[in-house]
């Protein structure tokens, strides 16, 4: 494709993505939303944090790799702001950033390591710090190598340590109760963790700042925890079960106010237009059809092609939220599709296997001899159980029967987090840092007591954060991985990376112009990651 059709077709999927609210795919986002058996490699080596450093063009790099690795952009301020749109909270000052780690345990390629999840020698520097704060320095003479919910001492040392962990806790900021909460728990400490609890009741508001929202969300959490109650996690939040009209609603709204969605639509469609490029029938298979909106725009832009439109056939696996979001059956979405593809005159087939991905098998995807075969994972991988969950190994079973099917290409865009097969705290240490800069970046768009804006947090983020928190085994199913180990999965199944031509980045920093400038991109061998200030929170990448 020439440079100026790239940037054509690139520019006429990004306009086409302004659908109205009732389009919107009925993504949570868990969609947005694992790794090696090492736990000990997985706790020290959580999220990614990027730190980004100016220049006079407005090109940045990232202090965690050296410059010339890849460039990373900024979107430009909004000049100007939509009627519906807030204007911009100036509370995105209060962001709280980690320390910089350079992660030793990310050697596959993860360019923004980093972490505030240490490793044991450094996780035991930052408790015995907070020890310090909570109980001052002379219980360094006696208590050096206990940690602030040891049970290693005597029973009445024990409470009264607690007494005064709890007394001291008033005066520390909201994270560093929530980490002393969250280490209580671990340890079994219950007096301690209910007296935190009782703390953190009175300092959490789901109409707060950001980190007050979120430690709402992980508050439930930790009671649900307590309570071993993860088979009824979804009903542990105090909201009742959306309608599919309100759910539709819901998503509507998180997908204008926020890129996620739209970064994963854009990046893979420009990569599938390209990649189809001179092909005459195409069978896409995506694995979360969901309402079928991502396809909407590729199929206009596809009959625009010189020479005619190709045969385009699409495969949508389902599942039972969007289902419910949908308020109907998969047919639903052939028929929306269908309508679009005729109002375009462009030959179309429609193809629905309503099941889970571990259900999936090469006859549920009605591959034909002679099309040239597109397959999509957009924030869907994450919720397949791992070798750590299941001895089926669904995650890399999939990857497997996906690559025998020799697609042309395959796009993948996950969260670039890691709560896989981490260990309960450092789980909780990467969920608070992460989902800090997940609300920061709604905050922004939205005013504190927006009605709208606390039902999406409830129904599209809290339920994950608190299935993160509260849940093993397999009732856990939010289980994000890096992008080195989702690129160690895709080789080892057979895939090779497929590179992204320059006007996938510029389709995307096209869409950035509509949201605040502290959503970052930034290019690293061969994937693009979303950022939000110094933290990556999501990945796109293609592969063949």
């Amino acid at each position: 494709m020439q440079t100026s059709q790239e940037h054509q077709s690139s520019s006429s999927i990004q306009r086409s993505y302004d659908l109205p609210i009732q389009q919107i795919e009925p993504y949570s986002l868990s969609h947005f939303q694992n790794s090696t058996n090492n736990v000990s490699s997985d706790s020290s080596n959580q999220g990614a944090h990027v730190s980004f450093q100016a220049y006079d063009e407005q090109f940045f790099t990232l202090d965690s790799s050296p410059a010339t690795d890849y460039l990373v952009y900024n979107s430009p301020s909004a000049i100007s702001i939509s009627s519906s749109r807030s204007p911009f909270s100036p509370q995105c000052s209060q962001s709280y950033i980690s320390d910089l780690h350079h992660s030793p345990e990310n050697t596959y390629g993860s360019p923004l390591s980093g972490s505030s999840v240490v490793d044991s020698s450094e996780l035991q520097h930052v408790l015995r710090e907070l020890e310090i704060k909570l109980l001052g320095p002379e219980s360094d003479n006696d208590m050096s190598n206990c940690s602030i919910t040891s049970m290693a001492v005597p029973q009445s040392s024990s409470l009264a340590r607690s007494n005064r962990i709890l007394e001291m806790a008033a005066n520390l900021d909201l994270k560093h109760v929530l980490i002393a909460c969250a280490e209580a728990v671990s340890e079994a400490d219950m007096t301690t963790a209910a007296g935190l609890m009782d703390v953190l009741d009175h300092r959490v508001s789901v109409s707060g700042d950001p980190v007050q929202r979120l430690g709402a969300y992980m508050l439930e959490g930790l009671r649900a925890r307590l309570l071993s109650s993860g088979s009824i996690i979804y009903k542990k939040l105090k909201c009742q079960e959306p309608t599919s009209s309100e759910l539709m609603s819901y998503m509507g709204i998180l997908y204008q106010i926020c890129p996620y969605f739209k970064f994963a639509y854009i990046s893979a469609n420009v990569v599938i237009g390209e990649a189809m490029a001179n092909e005459t029938r195409i069978h896409i298979i995506d694995f979360q059809i969901a309402q079928g909106s991502q396809w909407m725009s590729l199929i206009q832009v596809l009959a625009r092609r010189p020479g005619g439109p190709p045969l385009i056939r699409i495969t949508g696996v389902d599942d039972s939220q969007s289902a419910h979001a949908r308020g109907g059956g998969l047919h639903l979405v052939g028929q929306r599709l269908a309508k679009v593809a005729e109002s375009c005159r462009v030959p179309f087939e429609f193809h629905g296997a309503a099941m889970s991905g571990c259900e999936v098998e090469l006859e549920n995807l009605g591959v034909r001899h002679g099309e040239a075969l597109a397959v999509n994972f957009p924030y869907m991988l994450h919720h397949m159980p791992d070798e750590s969950v299941n001895t089926m190994n669904h995650r890399d079973r999939l990857l497997r029967l996906v690559k025998s099917l020799s697609p042309k290409v395959v796009t993948l865009v996950e969260q670039e987090s890691n709560t896989n097969t981490a260990p309960f705290f450092p789980r909780f240490r990467e969920t608070l840092d992460y989902y800090t800069a997940m609300l920061e970046s709604i905050d922004v768009a939205r005013p504190r007591d927006d009605k709208q804006r606390t039902s999406v947090e409830m129904h599209c983020v809290a339920r994950d954060i608190v299935n993160i928190i509260a849940c093993e085994g397999a009732e856990r199913v939010e289980r994000h991985e890096l992008f080195g180990k989702w690129r160690l999965r895709l080789i080892m199944a057979g895939f090779t990376p497929c590179p992204l031509n320059s006007s996938v980045c510029e389709a995307i920093k096209d869409m950035l112009k509509e949201h605040h400038q502290n959503f970052r991109l930034a290019e690293k061998d061969g994937a693009l990651y979303l950022g939000w200030k110094n933290r990556a929170l999501v990945t796109s990448s293609a592969w063949r």
